[in-house]
């Protein structure tokens, strides 16, 4: 159970003109090690990979894989709107030694039916053939709401090197099903930090969030509560989870996530447009509400056992 342990989703750090800074990428990636985390998700969400350039990210999953630490695997995540652009970012990370290869679906023509959602993740994965594929599903984001035990049944095995899926979705019936389909086959990694606990009876591979940026050792704590027995224990840090999330909503939720890890001393800088960084007044109401609720005081002490 859960042997792919804590994948982080990494932000892309900027500097004050909203250019990528590569030279931070090393300290990010040997900060998750020290954390305890396995693995790193990168250009995704939480990266923004969206809304960077296609030469930025190729970039940025370059350093990555140059840069990471013995331990730590990198996922690159290649989804695109444009399934030529995103083949392209799938051989360059197959190029450059990535572990593993993601991508969403595409958000603005959409795929209707999970038939055409499996054309399109064929022939993405085809581009890097010698790379495991998961399929990113965030319905919330993209508004691709098909039912993915119905795309593991139907249009798993019509891509050689499918892996599984990264599950960012609340309906946690559809995940468990997931998982029943996969037969082990394939690796469920959910993604949704909040309700961790609540997948964990399900039994996922793993599980892939932003906030495991900042605050792994709640999460590893958790999860070492639930498989001890110690459910208090768990739904105790769960509890402090929601809280610190409920923080994140806020404050923007990513735009929050990316002010956080500057509270926590790994300053990451801006957000890039559309999105709009806080306000000096509203950092310094997050920096309180953050000590408020003893964030940082909890992580280290959690760290220590």
């Amino acid at each position: 159970m859960f042997k792919d342990g804590l994948i982080a989703a990494p932000f892309t750090a900027m500097d004050s003109n909203h250019h990528v800074q590569l030279g931070r990428i090393a300290q990010q990636a040997q900060s998750l090690v020290d954390a305890g985390v396995r693995g790193a998700f990168i250009c995704g969400t939480t990266g923004e990979g969206s809304s960077l350039s296609c030469d930025e990210r190729m970039a940025i999953a370059k350093c990555w894989c140059q840069c990471k630490p013995a331990g730590l695997s990198v996922i690159v995540h290649v989804g695109h709107t444009s399934l030529r652009e995103a083949q392209t970012l799938a051989e360059h990370a197959q190029q450059i030694g990535a572990d593993a290869i993601a991508g969403i679906a595409p958000y603005f023509f959409k795929p209707a039916t999970v038939t055409s959602l499996g054309n399109w993740c064929r022939e993405l994965a085809s581009a890097a053939p010698l790379l495991p594929f998961y399929y990113y599903h965030m319905p919330a984001m993209t508004g691709v709401k098909l039912c993915m035990e119905q795309f593991i049944v139907e249009q798993a095995n019509r891509i050689p090197t499918f892996a599984g899926i990264k599950f960012t979705h609340e309906d946690l019936y559809d995940f468990g099903r997931c998982v029943d389909a996969a037969e082990g086959r394939y690796k469920m990694l959910f993604g949704r930090d909040e309700i961790l606990l609540s997948a964990l009876p399900l039994q996922p591979s793993g599980a892939v969030g932003s906030t495991y940026n900042f605050a792994a050792p709640l999460y590893l704590n958790m999860i070492h509560a639930y498989e001890q027995g110690d459910i208090q224990h768990a739904q105790k840090l769960q509890r402090k989870v929601r809280e610190m999330i409920k923080l994140l909503h806020r404050y923007d939720g990513l735009v929050g996530g990316k002010a956080i890890m500057k509270i926590m001393g790994m300053d990451c800088g801006p957000v890039r447009l559309p999105l709009e960084p806080l306000s000096d007044e509203r950092f310094k109401a997050l920096e309180a509400d953050v000590h408020a609720i003893g964030l940082a005081e909890s992580i280290k002490q959690l760290e220590k056992r």
